[in-house]
């Protein structure tokens, strides 16, 4: 991964490929003058014309916009690069900000980031985003291609606290890198139990419990729908079961992720262009994964346990059917009557198990819905609860993580069309809309008596299908993971 550090130095003595830098537009003129963060002394080194010659070049502070100017020996760095940083900007936007300038400067060994950061908030969110905006997937590309920057030196004097922050951007980059890397490897690559594999490693190397069981193990114990999703296909099943702990810790989290490794619809299947992406529906387990990675070095107060439900979901002979009859964990049945309705199968599985851990909250996250694309487009999640305050912080941490989300509702009269002529519930409803809420109001039944509850459906946000933007790349995102990781602090603080 690209290497970072923090520099005091001004931005017009640092010897690197280039300098970025924020700008916003200067409202109270009203003529689109500049407002430049972080170009101390650059300016003076290019004769006082640096806001002049970026507006010349059409830079107005939009947001994300990129605007290179070259320095033609004036300075040590080659390019000042000018992100825009939009109205009022916050820590988000520099995020994005130091994200979409270090992208722009794929191919360069070295960058410096001048942009806000004098508090401790504002370093991480400068190296996060520049860390994360570095990201590229090139395990599969032969040849030549553009390197990502190399070196990033955050430019600040935070002292301490700015290197403390740092590192906390690191481990969360990291994490996100991970998650990133799981979802963009092909499933011929990645199935249930290379994941299992990968998380061996990943708790080895982090010091955290682990359990799996694998596919006569799931029967034997009784998980019918893990085993009823996973039983078409040739690569069998997998629970994977996480587990971190702090001497001082007395609360835990539950989280619990979707595995499907790849969703091909099974007998319910899919058409092809909506088949090509759908290695991106192990995108939840992989947020888990990554977050207990990342909660193992950040060691907030707090025992948290999360659960991997694996499974890849495949037409054969050996497939279930529409109209079969699953025993979940625990023995509530389900009839399946939709196979392409498959992740709430291995999730119920995971949710009842998650009970015998007696979490004071539970948190699942699925790319569950293609209805949460229509409700709410590609970048935001949706989060639904069985408690409105917990749903509510749940958005707050979101946020405060820097993931979009949104909240939604949990209508009761919407179980009603679940209901089964011969099993304790349907997989899907005879209904068309709401198919986001009706996925939530079916896991809800899964959800252990008195156990506070949210869960966050990332189908789109998991996997960006058109251009990068901001930190966040083409393919995998590492959605969801920085807000599980929020969510452990929050509760280890009390605040959840």
């Amino acid at each position: 991964m690209t290497t970072i550090s923090l520099d005091s130095a001004e931005p017009a003595s640092l010897d690197a490929g280039a300098i970025v830098i924020g700008v916003v537009a200067d409202g109270q003129d009203g003529d689109g003058a500049l407002r430049l963060h972080g170009a101390d002394g650059l300016d003076g080194a290019l004769n006082g014309g640096l806001a002049t010659a970026l507006k010349a070049l059409g830079a107005t502070g939009k947001e994300g916009e990129i605007t290179k100017l070259p320095t033609m020996g004036a300075l040590p760095a080659g390019v000042v690069v000018a992100v825009g940083l939009g109205e009022d900007p916050d820590t988000e936007a520099l995020r994005r900000a130091a994200g979409a300038g270090v992208r722009a400067l794929a191919g360069t060994a070295k960058v410096g980031l001048a942009l806000p950061a004098s508090s401790a908030e504002e370093v991480e969110a400068v190296a996060l985003g520049g860390l994360l905006g570095a990201y590229s997937f090139g395990t599969y590309r032969t040849g030549r291609r553009t390197e990502p920057v190399a070196e990033l030196v955050v430019l600040t004097a935070a002292g301490d606290a700015g290197r403390a922050a740092l590192e906390r951007a690191r481990t969360l980059a990291e994490s996100v890198t991970l998650v990133r890397d799981l979802v963009n490897t092909p499933p011929s690559d990645l199935t249930p139990e290379d994941l299992s594999g990968v998380a061996e490693r990943v708790a080895a190397d982090n010091g955290l419990g682990i359990e799996i069981l694998d596919e006569k193990e799931l029967v034997e114990a009784g998980f019918g729908g893990i085993t009823g999703v996973g039983q078409g296909s040739a690569n069998p099943p997998r629970l994977v079961r996480l587990a971190y702990s702090h001497p001082e810790a007395s609360k835990t989290l539950a989280l619990v992720g979707k595995g499907i490794t790849f969703d091909s619809g099974g007998l319910s299947l899919k058409p092809a262009d909506s088949m090509d992406w759908m290695k991106s529906d192990m995108g939840g387990a992989a947020a888990v994964l990554g977050a207990l990675a990342a909660i193992a070095r950040l060691r907030p107060k707090v025992n948290v346990v999360g659960y991997l439900a694996l499974a890849e979901n495949m037409p054969s002979g050996t497939a279930q059917r529409p109209s079969d009859v699953l025993r979940v964990y625990g023995g509530k049945t389900v009839e399946v009557l939709n196979t392409d309705a498959e992740g709430r199968l291995v999730m119920a599985d995971a949710l009842v198990r998650s009970g015998e851990d007696d979490p004071d909250l539970l948190v699942d996250v699925a790319t569950l819905t293609g209805a949460q694309l229509v409700a709410l487009g590609t970048r935001t999640t949706g989060v639904m609860a069985n408690d409105d305050e917990v749903r509510e912080k749940v958005v707050a941490a979101a946020g405060r993580a820097g993931e979009p989300s949104w909240g939604m509702p949990l209508p009761p009269e919407l179980r009603k069309g679940l209901d089964s002529a011969v099993a304790d519930i349907a997989n899907v409803s005879g209904e068309r809309w709401g198919g986001m809420l009706t996925a939530g109001v079916f896991l809800k039944e899964f959800v252990p008596d008195g156990v506070r509850w949210a869960h966050l459906d990332i189908a789109g946000p998991a996997f960006n299908k058109g251009e990068p933007y901001g930190y966040t790349p083409k393919g995998g995102t590492g959605a969801a993971t920085r807000t599980l990781v929020q969510v452990a602090e929050d509760l280890a603080a009390g605040v959840l």
